[in-house]
């Protein structure tokens, strides 16, 4: 079996998002690179998007318009162990504009003290923006780690930020 690879080009580079049929299971842009499978399954680019990945996309420039604020886009997890799906999850409650810390999220899963493991998790979210591991930040307020590169995180804060005060 294989998953499908469909691109979305946004205002921060080209976002390659990949599908289990209706579910988004993978994105990548910047410094991250799209695997060339996952879970053992071959990622084949495909030219025209589905019914899903159109729905995505309409969701993602609603979300670079400043119009969406929460994805409802159904997804699927084909990697990851339960600390990490724990912290993905609990990266889906840091509300739009707003940031967390890594310790926070340790202790969010019930693991205080666990920051760095926490961090690992985070550098492993499959679905950035999506799950908005780019809301998270380093204790002293540092923008740290980011699987697709620091400046896309700067650059999607402050989209977020803007949002904020624009309402």
């Amino acid at each position: 079996m294989k998953l499908d690879l469909f691109v979305y080009r946004s205002p921060v580079g080209d976002i390659s998002c990949v599908f289990d049929g209706p579910f988004l299971v993978d994105m990548a842009m910047g410094d991250d690179k799209t695997p060339e499978a996952i879970g053992g399954r071959e990622v084949v680019p495909v030219a025209q998007p589905g019914e899903a990945a159109r729905s995505l996309f309409r969701e993602l420039d609603a979300y670079f318009d400043g119009t969406l604020r929460e994805f409802r886009q159904a997804v699927r997890f084909l990697q990851g162990t339960d600390f990490e799906r724990r912290v993905w999850d609990a990266l889906r409650e840091i509300p739009y504009g707003e940031t967390r810390t890594y310790g926070w999220m340790a202790e969010k899963v019930g693991s205080p003290g666990a920051a760095r493991a926490a961090g690992r998790a985070i550098g492993r979210n499959p679905l950035p923006i999506l799950i908005p591991c780019h809301r998270v930040i380093g204790a002293d307020g540092s923008l740290t780690g980011f699987s697709c590169g620091l400046g896309i995180k700067k650059w999607l804060l402050e989209h977020e930020r803007q949002g904020i005060g624009g309402e």
